[in-house]
């Protein structure tokens, strides 16, 4: 029987065979940021340990600087605390790749390891962040783990890994205009749920998913932890090589030659197993919006919330707690919904792309004087794009603000907070409560959503503008 793309790189990596689906996986590249890593590095410190292969890991501030002033000074007392706290631990243990605030490589964890050439095909990634399933677009084993496991892998590079069962989701088809990648993650979500794919890594593959860009690959296989996946992979090709060409840290000449040999056999072979498969048709999916507090609360943007009669009995509690938070009813409408603030940004929707996409919409036209826009980039090197292909005049022209990286209104801890009760479109990943500030009430939706909302002040169809 065949492999699957992602039997293929965990069996390429294993280096012991604990018991059966139990082995010690080898990590190729670990991610660490501010928030997970301080209890890991004072592990190391208690067992009189060294970090064993510095050069391996990639050290970056980002859930708590701020988008505003980071030259200055961090306001917050905590946010300040563990970004210093990140400078001493990589500092004392020799970490090679270090990108602290306003260096030219900082970002957002999950935006600057790819667009660096950091993540590579093939390759075993983690950190102690769930949205590490975003560098399984690139054709990697990509998936968050604990503080515990960050400790493990510091001092062995290595760490223990349970195989989970794999599941094959494939889209068909051509996207209609004005839907993008993000759409489709949502779409596939509301019509699965959030817990669906619990214990499974999912492959996407399709007509679909080979005509997505490499960002629009990067967005669909972040939000893959969305509905319990422990990570999401694409297998690489063309789209995916021509990506890495232009990354800075990625091979180069005869070096990307041998690499490219190899990963141009990174794929799923003709009869392998899923234990899982399921199929959609794209032309069935439309600009999305959430109406409730997960992101399997999905709807088109021209449909109504549930009403209590499509609920199972079982989800009918969390149903009207939700809609309670946000202020809906069941049977009502989004479409044309004020709403206060948008965010575009995050390791979801915070690269070049997203930031042209939004532009392109909203040039010659005017932010509405209704909404706050917060437009953040994912890495100072989006930030410096934006300004070399002129996006930032194009958006101050209509009335919006480029603010410096980070993840920003993505999660509270920051100072970017959305005030309590206020409503915002955003293009990030998750809409808990308090997920962007307490009392917030969040909107998913893809970039055109956003930059329509952002013109209108209310939810609009971008497609009829």
């Amino acid at each position: 029987m065949g492999q699957t793309l992602f039997e293929k790189i965990l069996n390429k990596h294993i280096v012991t065979n604990i018991e059966d689906d139990l082995s010690q996986l080898y990590i190729d590249r670990m991610y660490c940021h501010e928030v997970t890593s301080p209890q890991a590095f004072d592990g190391l410190r208690k067992r009189g340990l060294n970090v064993f292969r510095p050069d391996k890991i990639v050290c970056i501030p980002d859930h708590n600087i701020p988008t505003q002033g980071q030259n200055l000074f961090v306001k917050d007392t905590i946010s300040k605390k563990q970004i210093d706290i990140l400078d001493k631990n990589v500092n004392e243990f020799g970490i090679k790749h270090y990108y602290p605030m306003c260096h030219d490589f900082n970002g957002i964890t999950h935006v600057v390891g790819p667009e660096l050439g950091f993540s590579l095909p093939g390759m075993t990634i983690v950190c102690g962040d769930s949205h590490t399933s975003t560098h399984g677009a690139l054709g990697a084993m990509a998936f968050g783990i604990g503080t515990s496991d960050v400790e493990m892998v510091l001092a062995t590079q290595c760490m223990f890994f349970s195989h989970p069962k794999t599941m094959r989701i494939v889209v068909n088809g051509r996207l209609n205009p004005g839907v993008t990648s993000k759409d489709v993650a949502l779409y596939i979500i509301s019509k699965v749920t959030t817990g669906w794919a619990t214990g499974y890594f999912v492959e996407y593959a399709g007509e679909t998913i080979k005509n997505l860009s490499m960002e629009s690959r990067l967005t669909l296989c972040n939000l893959s932890i969305e509905m319990g996946a422990i990570g999401g992979i694409i297998a690489p090709d063309e789209i995916t090589f021509e990506y890495i060409k232009n990354c800075q840290f990625a091979p180069k000449g005869k070096d990307l030659e041998k690499y490219l040999n190899i990963w141009t056999k990174l794929k799923t072979d003709d009869g392998a197993y899923f234990d899982k498969e399921i199929v959609f048709d794209a032309s069935k999916i439309e600009p999305m919006v959430t109406y409730g507090t997960n992101p399997g609360m999905g709807i088109g943007i021209n449909d109504a919330i549930p009403t209590i009669e499509n609920v199972k009995k079982a989800s009918q509690i969390s149903f009207f707690k939700a809609l309670k938070y946000m202020n809906f009813k069941p049977g009502e409408r989004i479409l044309g919904k004020p709403v206060d603030y948008i965010f575009l940004g995050s390791c979801t929707n915070g690269r070049i792309e997203d930031f042209r996409t939004f532009s392109n919409f909203v040039k010659g036209k005017k932010k509405s004087k209704n909404v706050v826009a917060w437009l953040v980039p994912g890495s100072w090197k989006v930030e410096k794009q934006i300004r070399e292909e002129g996006l930032n005049k194009i958006l101050n022209d209509s009335g919006f603000e480029v603010r410096q990286p980070g993840c920003s209104a993505c999660l509270a801890m920051n100072e970017d907070k959305i005030p309590n009760g206020k409503y915002v479109v955003s293009t990030s990943n998750r809409n808990f409560e308090g997920r962007q500030g307490e009392g917030a009430r969040t909107i998913l939706s893809g970039v055109l959503v956003a930059a329509a909302a952002s013109v209108t002040g209310e939810i609009t169809d971008p497609r009829t503008i």
